[in-house]
């Protein structure tokens, strides 16, 4: 009896410990800035199939969600990511998965060239130039990562982010604290670039 209780705690200490790191993580590196015209960049994953995986259906939900329904007119949304076999660009399959399942009839905008998180920042950053408020849509974790590199490359970019809908509590419970340990050891290797690049 006291073994499964153990087990219990452990588990629900496990759960809370994913939930809160994700939702701290959705919260970093964000201000408030104000401004109407806004861009929100649906960061790509690994997509072989000829449609959207299921991690890039919860990246496109997250990044419509993510649209203000005041400043929906003035929104883009930047679909970024190459192909990463003989297929469809990610951004191309993520596009057609707005469109044709959430019937998403904003503004659209793909950027199919990037092959890694660092090519998505730096190849949607023309894309942003003229914009007031950007998102990046993606897990919590690598969303950060996204945004530390947008401050790398575009400190004055980096200004104008706020945050996305990507967090909400409950939502994938069970694997957030998978997803945390994998963006701890992200987040680790990001600080460890940071620090060769400042010696």
């Amino acid at each position: 009896m006291r073994l499964w209780t153990g087990v219990a705690v452990a588990g629900a200490a496990a759960l809370a410990w994913g939930e809160w790191l994700n939702w701290r993580w959705s919260r970093a590196l964000v201000g408030n800035s104000g401004g109407a015209v806004e861009a929100v960049v649906v960061l790509g994953y690994r997509n072989p199939q000829a449609t959207a995986n299921f991690i890039n259906r919860w990246r496109v939900r997250a990044a419509i969600r993510s649209v203000d329904a005041d400043r929906a007119h003035d929104t883009r949304v930047i679909f970024s990511g190459g192909a990463t076999s003989g297929g469809a660009a990610e951004a191309q399959l993520m596009a057609d998965y707005a469109k044709s399942v959430l019937a998403f009839d904003g503004t659209v905008v793909l950027e199919d060239q990037s092959r890694t998180t660092w090519e998505n920042i730096t190849n949607v950053i023309p894309l942003l130039e003229d914009v007031d408020r950007i998102k990046i849509a993606s897990q919590p974790a690598h969303a950060l990562k996204a945004r530390a590199y947008l401050r790398r490359q575009r400190p004055d970019l980096a200004e104008k982010l706020v945050r996305a809908d990507d967090y909400h509590l409950g939502e994938w419970m069970v694997v957030k604290p998978l997803l945390a340990l994998y963006g701890l050891r992200t987040l680790r290797g990001l600080q460890a670039d940071e620090r060769k690049v400042s010696l």
